[in-house]
């Protein structure tokens, strides 16, 4: 029989990650086992209607806009413990060397040190953060 568990890696509190379909790569995440869902980024969140459809467009990090005909609201707790109401978006990541789908909130992050943040929705039964490290690219744990 196959053992067919994925492999658990371990990451440091701060990892560079990819966003292939956003076209951003390389950029700096705070891993954050506080915070539930992640967050990235973005300025210029609007909704648009193309063809009697809402459509959720925001520009990112590199300034470039992106725009989603699927996505969500959410109420999330922000770092000052205030509830915000965000849209959600599906998109991938690459972080550790694992490519994952994973949803993602869109947040004006200018203030904060980190334009990405990693919770533990994502982490869960993937990584194991060892804070104590950084940029350990996903060492796998045997």
């Amino acid at each position: 029989m196959l053992d067919k568990k994925p492999k658990i890696k371990l990451i440091g509190r701060r990892e560079h990650v990819n966003f292939p379909l956003l076209n951003l790569f390389n950029i700096e995440a705070k891993i954050d086992t506080g915070a539930y869902t992640s967050a990235i980024h973005c300025k210029k969140i609007n909704l648009k209607t193309e063809n009697n459809k809402s459509i959720l467009c925001f520009q990112s990090l590199d300034g470039v806009e992106h725009c989603f005909d699927s996505y969500s609201q959410k109420k999330i707790k922000n770092s000052f413990g205030e509830i915000e109401e965000r849209y959600i978006i599906k998109t991938l990541i690459s972080i550790g060397g694992k490519k994952i789908n994973t949803t993602i909130s869109l947040s004006d992050r200018e203030s904060m040190r980190y334009p990405v943040l990693i919770g533990r929705r994502l982490l869960k039964g993937r990584f194991i953060v060892d804070v104590n490290q950084i940029y350990t690219n996903g060492i796998i744990l045997k």
